[in-house]
């Protein structure tokens, strides 16, 4: 990077003013600009070569109540959002499925969570306010400059930089959970049914055994319903989160390792219904730090995959994995089935129709051998996710061609020439442009 700029919070006049001055001194250097909050993207999504990378921080939290929206600066963390709405009995209605990321960066992403039955973040946003490559600043939504709405859910900061956003919340409630061990052939009805036929129900989520014997053979499907008698005060949103009832180390454990890999499963499926305490807020269930799966060890890394596929064409999928992933040398660690209503607004909609999403983790070492394993198997998993009507998603590894971008995203023309048209300059760039787009 040629300059990073960190803009922490402050009034938001005062952060527009800062973004325009880094846009200028940018423009007359003729260098990109990248926008990120947390960066975690894996594929340089957040940075742009030679570029400057703007970094922004915090900003203000502003419920309505009345009208059941939030005002938020796109620097601020979901854990700040939930710490602020936890203390007036509301709660994000999607967030990103870990608190430490930003709201601007989940809504660039266009990011789901695991509230059900629900879409990706942006289907909850109501408006927001750009700055774009000229400097000036816009307001976007489904009434007001539509287009550029679409444009800039999900696409990952390439038309302007978010300022703040205006946000749906729900009520904060107490709920309580029902756990399901089934023969992953049933997982995909049995989900479905669960989260579009029970008006109760309120979060939902999936896992696949990752075990070598009977690889993605069995599932375990979690939800959350409100509780029956909830108290008239909920607790304070404690920062743990669904997965902190399998411990890190549980977790960790299963590199390289089929036994850990068989004792997760087992914790997950007949140790965690036992041991789980039963009622918790939503808010709690959300607030999940990504620290929770962190490795230690400087030898590998953890890289994540994620595929969208119609739910009838669940079996299929499976199928796909289980053929390809064995043999690969990938070191598989977890599979989370989550469930996604159809997105009609962003451009490059990952789910134009519901999808079952499965968020996969992988261990990998840090040899060209090891990096060359795991570009083959993206490439063939995405090939097959691609047949099946299916999409990956675009925040990790830059892997996939360019020709399987276009089949599992359809607008993806459209999408670049109105990328050239509302930023002639190409200002805004980032890896996933100049790698994948340009």
């Amino acid at each position: 990077m040629a300059r990073h700029a960190v803009l922490p919070t402050g009034s938001t006049e005062a952060l527009i003013e800062a973004l325009r001055a880094e846009i200028r001194d940018a423009a007359a250097a003729g260098r990109p600009v990248a926008v990120g909050v947390a960066r975690h993207s894996m594929g340089g999504q957040s940075l742009a070569r030679d570029g400057t990378a703007v970094t922004l921080e915090g900003g203000p939290i502003e419920p309505d109540t009345a009208a059941g929206l939030y005002r938020v600066g796109a620097g601020a963390r979901w854990s700040q959002v939930i710490r602020q709405l936890d203390r007036i009995g509301f709660s994000p209605a999607v967030m990103q499925s870990n608190s430490d990321f930003g709201v601007g960066s989940t809504f660039s992403v266009n990011a789901h969570g695991w509230p059900a039955p629900r879409g990706p973040f942006g289907s909850t946003v109501r408006a927001l306010r750009f700055v774009l490559a000229d400097g000036s600043l816009v307001t976007c939504s489904r009434t007001e400059n539509a287009e550029l709405f679409g444009l800039a859910m999900g696409g990952y900061g390439l038309f302007g930089i978010v300022v703040d956003l205006v946000v749906e919340m729900v009520p904060n409630r107490l709920l309580t959970p029902t756990f399901a061990v089934m023969p992953a052939a049933e997982f995909a009805p049995a989900f479905v049914a669960a989260v579009e036929r029970d008006p109760r129900l309120r979060m939902a989520y999936g896992r696949l055994s990752v075990a070598q014997a009977g690889f993605f053979e069995e599932a375990i499907l979690v939800t959350y319903a409100e509780a029956e008698h909830p108290p008239q005060v909920l607790p304070a949103a404690a920062a743990q989160g669904a997965f902190s009832a399998v411990s890190r180390e549980i977790y960790r454990a299963q590199v390289g390792s089929e036994f850990g890999k068989r004792a997760r499963w087992i914790a997950e499926t007949r140790l965690n219904p036992t041991l789980d305490p039963g009622l918790a807020t939503r808010n709690s269930l959300m607030n999940e730090p990504v620290a929770n799966l962190a490795s230690r060890d400087r030898n590998r890394t953890d890289i994540l995959h994620e595929y969208f596929v119609p739910p009838e064409r669940f079996d299929a999928f499976r199928a796909a994995c289980r053929e390809i992933i064995p043999g690969s040398g990938c070191d598989c660690l977890n599979v989370t089935l989550r469930y996604v209503a159809a997105d009609p607004d962003s451009t490059l909609a990952y789910a134009p129709s519901p999808r079952i999403g499965a968020v996969m983790s992988f261990s990998q070492g840090l040899t060209p051998g090891d990096e060359a394993a795991m570009m083959r198997m993206t490439e063939a998993l995405i090939e097959r996710v691609v047949a099946l009507g299916g999409a990956y998603y675009l925040p990790y590894r830059l892997h996939a061609r360019r020709d399987q971008m276009a089949r599992a995203y359809p607008r993806l023309d459209a999408f670049v020439a109105a990328k050239r048209r509302y930023d002639p300059g190409l200002l805004f760039r980032n890896a996933l442009w100049s790698t994948s787009m340009a």
